[in-house]
């Protein structure tokens, strides 16, 4: 069987430096908020050209305390609203909504499957304060339009980039594009932990003090609270791991980028809907390859059958859920085309040439 990703594999191309790190914070003493989180913020800051980062818990916490600190710092209130892809994983809307936001959905682009810029505008109502971009799958949604957008109607841009670390556009990375980002390190991720782990950049000082304030319980300093605050903080073990990992993330995109290329190129089934290349591979770093079909049931099982492991991103659409209820009865066609088309094919920078020559073969014979 191939796998979709094979996790082990990944992490033992490292095994000895990683090991080494572990070692190293076990026998340190020192768990939390210590030398190796420090390391790996300005590490990251250096990656990412961002003047603040904090490591979190997870990637959902990230945008959580996002939008949390624009409301203890009065830019935002409850019932304001943020425009947010339809599309996207629920994390997006979760941290909308679970800080008495409201989330307020707008169609993709069928073709990148990113949230269509040009349908922004007419979303936006006297209530709205951000914009949470989605940079899905891998690749980076951003312009010059979305730019003036935010500054025309004093909106905060806000980066979804769980999927997209080290994607660039116009010589910046995502996550140094907008007012804010939060990173996912979910271990499945580009950049993946050995657990959940997340981190928020910012160009922004305020914001980024009290971001890490509100995901230490509030405070700044020893049992002064400030704020009703977070337990959200990103531990030694994960930063050391992720320290590691972070030296090798461009090299790993690389080897994405090119098994992306060998299947857009060679895949000539006429049943599949490749994904669109952007003209700058630089702005795509293919967490995960995105194919269509009409026959998406038969042809993961007739994939399985051939002893290669297929995942959906993501079967059911934010407004179909049950959590959002209230939701369930609108209508985003284009969206809900894409939930029941969408197949995710592996892809990851330990794959053979012989495994993708196989995926390639038998999906052209389907």
């Amino acid at each position: 069987m191939i796998k979709f990703l094979d996790l082990q594999k990944v992490n033992l191309q490292y095994q000895e430096e990683i090991e080494a790190k572990l070692l190293e914070v076990f026998r340190s003493g020192w768990y939390l908020m210590g030398g190796q989180l420090t390391n790996f913020e300005q590490n990251f800051n250096n990656y990412i050209g961002a003047k603040h980062s904090i490591g979190v818990a997870n990637g959902l916490d990230a945008l959580r305390l996002i939008l949390r600190a624009y409301i203890e710092l009065g830019i935002m209130s409850k019932d304001d609203e943020i425009i947010v892809p339809s599309n996207t994983y629920i994390a997006s809307i979760l941290a909308i909504s679970d800080n008495g936001l409201v989330p307020v959905l707008a169609e993709p682009d069928i073709d990148n499957y990113n949230i269509d810029i040009s349908k922004i505008e007419k979303k936006i109502t006297s209530k709205t304060k951000g914009i949470l971009i989605v940079h899905l799958y891998g690749r980076i949604v951003f312009s010059e339009e979305l730019e003036q957008l935010a500054q025309k109607y004093s909106l905060k841009i806000i980066e979804d980039n769980a999927q997209t670390i080290g994607a660039e556009w116009k010589g910046k990375k995502s996550g140094n594009l907008g007012d804010a980002a939060g990173f996912s390190f979910y271990p499945g991720k580009n950049l993946g932990a050995l657990g959940d782990a997340g981190a928020v950049t910012t160009n922004d000082e305020e914001l980024a003090k009290t971001i890490r304030a509100l995901a230490n319980y509030g405070s700044n300093q020893k049992y002064v609270n400030i704020y009703q605050g977070l337990n959200s903080r990103l531990d030694e073990i994960q930063a050391a791991v992720l320290d590691v990992k972070l030296k090798y993330i461009d090299e790993e995109n690389t080897v994405r980028r090119n098994i992306a290329k060998r299947y857009i190129g060679e895949i000539s089934n006429p049943k599949i809907i490749l994904p669109e290349n952007p003209e700058n591979e630089r702005e795509h770093v293919w967490h995960v390859f995105i194919i269509r079909t009409e026959n998406r049931e038969a042809l993961q099982a007739y994939l399985t059958e051939n002893g290669i492991q297929t995942l959906i991103h993501y079967p059911i659409p934010p407004h179909r859920q049950q959590a959002y209820k209230e939701w369930n009865d609108m209508s985003f066609p284009i969206s809900e085309k894409i939930h029941q088309e969408v197949l995710s094919l592996p892809i990851s920078p330990v794959m053979s040439d012989e495994e993708v020559n196989k995926i390639i073969e038998i999906i052209n014979k389907f």
